[in-house]
């Protein structure tokens, strides 16, 4: 009896130990991930072609927009061209009174964003720039271009086609 006992035992052990040794304990491995985001401010695209209409009368104000999403993760200033580019003239030399705004989707409060920018002639149109607050967790702003055209006082505009361009530059703030 007691060898049978004793054989009993064994077999137990041998076959507890068999099992024990077949499945290993879990294993585990690690692995840190890093990623950089890079400063990011890009234009869309450029703006789309604003055409104001005719003008039929002396005292028309043609006025139009475009806008255009610029791309951040940071504070930008943008500033305007203030050269004769921007100003609506035609081929002869005649020129519109030409005047230009900005508006902002958002103020820079709880979304990235500026604070919009009243019509100015176009030769001192956010000549010192118009700030763009970036707020964390929105990377983008619709930045709606304005332009308004009329004739100068009592002056009469020479019949004809008007044309401008007018650049928009964002650059990093300080």
């Amino acid at each position: 009896m007691k060898r049978r006992i004793l054989v009993g035992t064994a077999v137990f052990c041998t076959l507890l130990a068999g099992s024990i040794l077949a499945q290993p304990p879990a294993s585990t491995a690690t692995c840190i991930i890093s990623a950089t985001v890079s400063e990011i401010m890009e234009w869309a695209a450029d703006f789309t072609a604003i055409d104001v209409g005719t003008m039929t009368h002396q005292t028309d104000v043609l006025t139009g927009s475009s806008t255009q999403t610029l791309y951040t993760n940071g504070h930008v200033t943008i500033t305007a061209d203030n050269g004769t580019d921007a100003e609506l003239s035609e081929v002869g030399g005649d020129t519109l009174y030409t005047e230009y705004g900005l508006l902002y989707d958002h103020d820079g409060l709880t979304e990235t964003g500026g604070a919009n920018v009243p019509y100015a002639v176009y030769s001192s149109f956010i000549d010192t720039g118009s700030a763009v607050t970036h707020v964390a967790g929105d990377g983008a702003v619709d930045v709606t271009l304005q332009v308004r055209a009329s004739n100068a006082g009592s002056t009469q505009a020479d019949y004809g086609s008007y044309g401008a361009t007018q650049t928009l530059t964002a650059t990093w703030s300080s």
